[in-house]
């Protein structure tokens, strides 16, 4: 029983290290980590991710450190890997709520608000409907296995043990706020241009007939043709936003 001691505490502390990580980045991944997933199931699904890669990932997890203090600082480092890799993912797809936003703006929609449940707050209507699809198609894809399996091979990026790199960290989210509505205003770009042209048709025609309520007359025509823009450009933006998250997530992919 006395050899058995040692080898069970490093089976269940290197389960432990790994469900650190691996629980984190499902608590925060688009789809796992929604409001509207029970937190048992985030919960069980993280339990059972964590016992299929610990025979793999097991021997190259360092020791179980002799002093708490230093256990605490092993765990709280696994701790922020893991909610950085999520925060990447939940980044990439406020690029779909951004795009939503501006759409709405160019829709009168903007007043319109719903309940969006991937971002777990209030948002706007388009903004909803285009967060909802975007999760819908990263599980049609198969794109949210791609987001396993680089929370995965982050082992290979982010060594256990090691500490974390805040500084590169820190940059990347930055830059990716910065990319996150570079890309929302792309996908809202034909809406931009529609807005431009359809404006200006209403101030020449508030000019050439000055009795008319413009406003009144031309906010069903805007939704009415705004919609009809949707339904044109709706799947070119997904694609481009799927081949976007794609590229994004295949940077934390171990080399073949």
């Amino acid at each position: 029983m006395d050899l058995l001691a040692p080898l069970l505490a490093g089976e269940v502390f290197a389960f432990l290290l790994l469900f650190t990580r691996i629980g984190a980045a499902i608590m925060v991944l688009p789809g796992y980590g929604d409001a509207s997933v029970s937190p048992q199931i985030r919960l069980l699904l993280a339990l059972l991710i964590t016992a299929l890669v610990t025979p793999a990932l097991g021997p190259a997890l360092p020791i179980l450190p002799a002093a708490p203090v230093a256990l605490a600082a092993l765990l709280l480092g696994e701790l922020v890997i893991g909610l950085f890799l999520g925060l990447i993912a939940r980044l990439l797809l406020s690029a779909i709520d951004v795009a939503g936003m501006v759409i709405s703006f160019q829709l009168s929609l903007a007043n319109a608000f719903m309940f969006n449940p991937t971002m777990a707050a209030q948002g706007s209507l388009v903004g909803a409907f285009l967060s909802i699809l975007a999760v819908l198609l990263l599980f049609v894809t198969d794109l949210h296995h791609l987001m396993l399996l680089a929370v995965i091979d982050s082992y290979s990026l982010f060594v256990p043990g090691a500490m974390p790199p805040i500084g590169d960290a820190a940059d990347v989210v930055a830059r990716l706020v910065a990319d996150s509505f570079r890309i929302g205003v792309q996908i809202a770009a034909p809406f931009l241009v529609f807005g431009l042209v359809f404006y200006l048709g209403l101030g020449v025609l508030a000019r050439l007939m000055p009795q008319v309520q413009v406003f009144f007359v031309g906010i069903p025509v805007q939704i009415m043709l705004g919609l009809v823009v949707l339904v044109l450009t709706l799947s070119s933006g997904m694609l481009y936003w799927l081949s976007t998250v794609q590229d994004r997530l295949t940077g934390f992919l171990a080399p073949m």
